[in-house]
């Protein structure tokens, strides 16, 4: 029988600009929640990569990785995460291995192959764009340059080689799964906002999975959506405000907007079923509805780690949250 209190819960943050309000604000949240979530006991906080999106401050990652870091003192803190063809895998791996040697045992690594943009702006980032297709060869470069290395060596990362940085493959779909599988690396879905192939992702990664010196056995880490209230109704109110994100992101834009008390009177009857398609694995209510909701998910996919997303228009809501869903899940 499953210990739902022995399944560690972590942090997603995609430091959420209020449309209207500068991003430095939702810097300094980004930097006091990891504070928060590290009182309450979670066990990593990790920021996304977006770039070209009014309503994300997570564009230069690894500066933020290294604010938080200096800002909290237990909590690992890591990237959810690169995006790796945005980069040349040389100096994620400078980036990261200072990171690492700043702050040692405490750092991850996540690594995504979408651009987590346009293609405008892909463009802009000065790299070729082939769809990801190069990831694989991408993660081997990077995960040389961070193997201990030697003398003889012509190109070394240093800092870089040799340090403790665990690597984590990120994705949203069976590719990010083959990959993780092949190379024994641990493996995280994206499901709080692509869904999908979640359960045929986790079966694959886990049938596939070759044991490496980096890992013994599958480790998997699944994303969800929760927002905890007082009141379930509370707790839907406050959830709107990543409805509407979506929303507004299927119209062509994307922002991040305050709560509004009926949902169905902002978005036509398609729309709401694109947006809860992918928001579907979500969980809202009181501490008890939406602990017994994770440990649903928990069961349908035998993750060994929660990471969980809870935006919020209000930051003490957000904060207030976190602080709930920890102190059910650990009770």
């Amino acid at each position: 029988m499953t210990r739902y209190s022995d399944i560690p819960l972590s942090v997603l943050d995609l430091s959420p600009i209020r449309t209207g309000r500068p991003a430095a604000e939702a810097l300094e949240n980004t930097v006091a929640l990891a504070c928060a979530t590290e009182a309450y006991g979670y066990r990593r906080f990790w920021i996304s990569e977006h770039h070209n999106t009014p309503a994300m401050a997570s564009s230069a990652t690894s500066i933020i990785i290294g604010r938080v870091a200096a800002a909290t003192e237990r909590i690992r803190v890591g990237a959810g995460g690169v995006m790796l063809p945005n980069h040349a895998p040389y100096v994620v791996a400078e980036q990261f291995g200072t990171l690492a040697t700043y702050h040692p045992g405490r750092i991850d690594l996540g690594l995504g192959r979408a651009p987590g943009t346009d293609p405008w702006t892909t463009r802009a980032l000065r790299r070729e764009h082939q769809s990801g297709a190069d990831f694989p060869e991408q993660v081997a470069e990077l995960r040389g340059y961070l193997a201990p290395g030697s003398a003889e060596r012509k190109v070394r990362a240093i800092p870089g080689e040799g340090v403790d940085l665990p690597v984590y493959i990120l994705g949203s779909s069976t590719f990010g799964a083959a990959l993780a599988a092949r190379e024994g690396l641990p493996f995280v879905f994206a499901s709080h906002f692509s869904p999908d192939q979640l359960g045929t992702a986790l079966e694959l990664y886990r049938n596939a999975f070759r044991p490496s010196a980096t890992l013994a056995k599958p480790y998997a880490v699944v994303a969800a959506n929760a927002v905890v209230a007082d009141t379930d109704e509370e707790a839907v109110r406050i959830f709107s405000t990543m409805r509407q994100k979506f929303l507004t992101h299927f119209r062509g834009g994307m922002e991040f907007l305050p709560p509004v008390d009926d949902i169905d009177a902002v978005w036509a009857p398609q729309e709401a079923r694109m947006v809860n398609a992918m928001l579907a694995e979500s969980f809202t209510g009181t501490p008890e509805t939406v602990r017994r909701g994770l440990e649903g998910l928990v069961d349908r996919t035998h993750a060994d780690e929660l990471m969980i997303v809870s935006e919020a228009w209000d930051f003490d809501a957000r904060l207030r949250s976190y602080e709930l869903l920890a102190k059910t899940w650990n009770h």
